[in-house]
Formats: structure tokens, C-alpha cells, sequence
């Protein structure tokens, strides 16, 4: 009865409102149209027809149905796919009980943190046992290109963001010439890639006369191949001999992550001083007056508000990592026997190279997933701890 008299009650759009309200809508729609069509035209699409080639023997031309065939020759193995990322998960798990659950008691805090052990060593050997029946039975290459991926995002990253950081607030302060130095600073990333990878690769050439070598001669040094040399970093520095994930990166891709490295910490630098400028100065004066010196401001005050920034920088650069590829080509020689080969150049030597479109389209959909998963996970573990203010 009561529903009766709702309906009843409710005045009935005239023909008039109901025309306004959809000319608002046609309106709203317009405007959003240009970007619809850029999206769905450059984005969607290129992506939909990938996951299409991906089902066929796609040579130049198109050949049979193939099904997953292709996604089956990338894997090799479901069963070890399967245990892979059954131990992401079990590893989530384990952050979650180590920073949320059972926070109410001190023993409820001791229980959480034994069973997040115990949930970590289960991680371990799911994740070592998938990861090798992986590479085992799977295409080797491209999970080797994904771990080197893995290896570059890792190592360019984090120190990109926080010498940018540190850059930014120091531009930030007044001092003499700053516009001169956030110029300097920026040019590497305006800079064209292929023109400065060249350059790259003639400062870290294999010769005792190139300028990289000539610095360590001068520290007292000797002469290495960088760019051209395959071994481990562990191995040039240590003299351990191991092999797969924990051998780390070789020399060759830690001399291109420098290059990352270079390149972008002028953007992040002015992203940062862009958020800088958007703290209140207020704030750092309440700080000073409490007695904060300047790396308790720094620390307290600074780092926290830009944390939405950091967070932005963060997200954008993991997955920029992962599809890097044009100074990763150019810097690329054989002598480093693939071992900078990260997955965007993987597939692409499986397309242009091999001419197997189908298997190459294969390959880009899994990296699709892998950044997809990966950014899914980077929001959900990082966005607790961004502070809006």
C-alpha cells in the first residue's frame, strides 16, 4: 500500500523537463565524444583486435584458428601458472595479516605476524615452484624478458622518484639561478631518446678510452665492457656465481636503468616542485615555530603532503618501465647475450624479426596482464597511505 501511495505521490516529468534533462545529456555526451572516440579508436580497439590476432597462426597474413594455443605455448605449463599465482595471492594475504589483522590485543599481534611468517614460506616455494615449471615447460625467453622487466622497473623506479624529490625541494628553496637548474634538469626527458641513447652507448663503450672508463681509471679502477657485458652484477662484485632471479640484473641492463635514471628525474622534478607549490606556506612556518629543523620538516611536513604525487609518479612509472623500449633497443648489442632484453622488446622481435604476429599479440595481451594485475596492486597497497591533507 505503501509503494501505491510512493508512486502516487511522485509528480510526473512534463514533456518539457524530460526534453531539458535530455538535452543536458546529449550535450554532456558531446563533449565527451572527441575523447571517447580518441580512447576507444588509440586505445580499446588496438587491444581488442591484439586479443583477435592472438587466436590465430597470424604469419603476415591471417592463417587458422588457433584458440589458446598460443597462450598455452607462453605458459607451457597451467599447473605451474596455477601455483604462481596462488602464492601472489598468499602473499597479499601475508602483507594483510602483518599490517591489519588482529590489532585489538598484543597477542592477537604476535598471532597474526607467526602466521604471515608461515603464509611467507608457503609463498616462497609456491612462487620458486610455479616460476620454474614456467621457465621449464613455458616460453623461456619471454618469462626471462619479464624478469629483466621486473629487474629495470625495480632498479630505475624508486631512485628516479626519490632524487627527484630531493631535487624538487631543493629548487624549491630560494636560491640563485633555480630556473637555470629546473631547465638543465628537464632536458634529458625532452631530449630525443634515440639521440641520447647513442650517446649512452658511446660514453659506456667497452674502450679503455671511453669517458666511463677513464673516470674509473682515474678512481683507481679498472676498465669494464658495460654495455656489452652479460655477467651478473653480483658476479662483477662479489664474485657469486648464481643463477636465475637472485643473480640480479647483468651490467649491460644496470647501465641502461642508469639511463632511465637520468631521463626521467627531470620529470618527476617538476611534478614535484609543481606539488610543492601547492603546500601551504603556513604549514611549514607552524612547523618551524614548534622547533622543527629543516630534515624534520622535510620529513614530517614535506614527504606526507606530496605523498599523492609520489603516489601518481609511482603508479606512471612502473608501468612506463614495463613497456619501455626505444633506448632499450638502441642500447641493446649482442654481446650482452639477452640480457637486457625486457618484454616490449621480446615481442617485438617475435613480430618484426619472426614475422609471427599471432604469437607476438599472444605475448602483448600477457604483458597487458602483467601491468594490469601489478598497477591493481600497487593502488590497492598504496593508496591507504597517500595523504590528501
Amino acid at each position: 500500500m505503501s509503494e501505491q501511495t510512493n508512486q502516487l505521490a511522485r509528480p510526473k516529468k512534463s514533456f518539457s523537463q524530460f526534453w531539458s534533462q535530455f538535452k543536458e545529456n546529449l550535450t554532456a555526451y558531446l563533449f565527451l565524444s572527441p575523447s571517447l572516440i580518441i580512447i576507444g579508436v588509440f586505445g580499446l580497439f588496438p587491444i581488442g583486435y591484439a586479443v583477435y590476432m592472438s587466436l590465430f597462426n597470424w604469419r603476415v597474413t591471417k592463417g587458422g584458428f588457433l584458440g589458446i594455443q598460443n597462450y598455452e605455448k607462453i605458459v607451457g605449463d597451467w599447473v605451474g601458472l596455477l601455483l604462481f599465482l596462488i602464492g601472489l595471492v598468499l602473499l597479499g594475504l601475508a602483507y594483510w595479516l602483518w599490517t591489519t589483522a588482529f590489532r585489538s590485543s598484543a597477542t592477537g599481534t604476535r598471532i597474526a605476524k607467526l602466521a604471515a611468517a608461515i603464509l611467507l614460506i608457503a609463498v616462497g616455494f609456491l612462487l620458486s615452484s610455479g616460476w620454474g615449471r614456467l621457465l621449464s615447460m613455458g616460453d623461456k625467453k619471454f618469462w626471462t624478458s619479464m624478469m629483466i622487466t621486473l629487474f629495470y622497473a625495480i632498479g630505475t623506479v624508486p631512485t628516479q622518484i626519490i632524487i627527484g624529490m630531493v631535487l624538487a625541494y631543493l629548487l624549491f628553496q630560494n636560491i640563485r639561478g633555480k630556473d637555470l637548474f629546473r631547465i638543465v634538469y628537464f632536458l634529458p626527458y625532452i631530449t630525443p631518446v634515440v639521440s641520447t641513447a647513442v650517446v649512452f652507448r658511446t660514453i659506456f663503450s667497452p674502450r679503455d678510452t671511453a669517458l666511463a672508463n677513464t673516470i674509473l681509471n682515474w678512481l683507481g679502477g679498472s676498465s669494464l665492457k658495460w654495455l656489452f657485458e652479460p655477467r651478473s652484477i653480483m658476479n662483477i662484485l662479489f664474485g657469486w656465481n648464481l643463477e636465475g632471479f637472485w643473480a640480479g640484473p647483468s651490467l649491460a641492463l644496470v647501465t641502461i636503468i642508469l639511463f632511465g635514471i637520468w631521463t626521467f628525474i627531470g620529470y618527476n622534478t617538476v611534478i614535484f616542485l609543481a606539488g610543492l607549490g601547492s603546500i601551504s606556506k603556513e604549514i611549514y612556518e607552524a612547523a618551524e615555530i614548534d622547533g622543527a629543523n629543516a630534515w624534520g620538516v622535510f620529513k614530517n611536513v614535506t614527504v606526507p603532503l606530496l605523498s599523492p604525487v609520489t603516489f601518481y609518479l609511482f603508479l606512471v612509472s612502473f608501468i612506463g618501465t614495463f613497456k619501455a623500449f626505444n633506448h632499450i633497443f638502441v642500447m641493446e648489442v649482442p654481446s650482452a647475450q639477452g640480457t637486457v632484453q625486457t618484454a616490449s622488446v621480446e615481442i617485438f622481435s617475435i613480430f618484426y624479426r619472426a614475422n609471427n604476429y599471432g604469437y607476438a599479440a599472444a605475448q602483448a595481451v600477457v604483458l597487458f596482464l602483467v601491468i594490469l594485475g601489478l598497477t591493481l596492486a600497487q593502488n590497492k597497497l598504496m593508496s591507504k597511505k597517500v595523504f590528501y591533507g
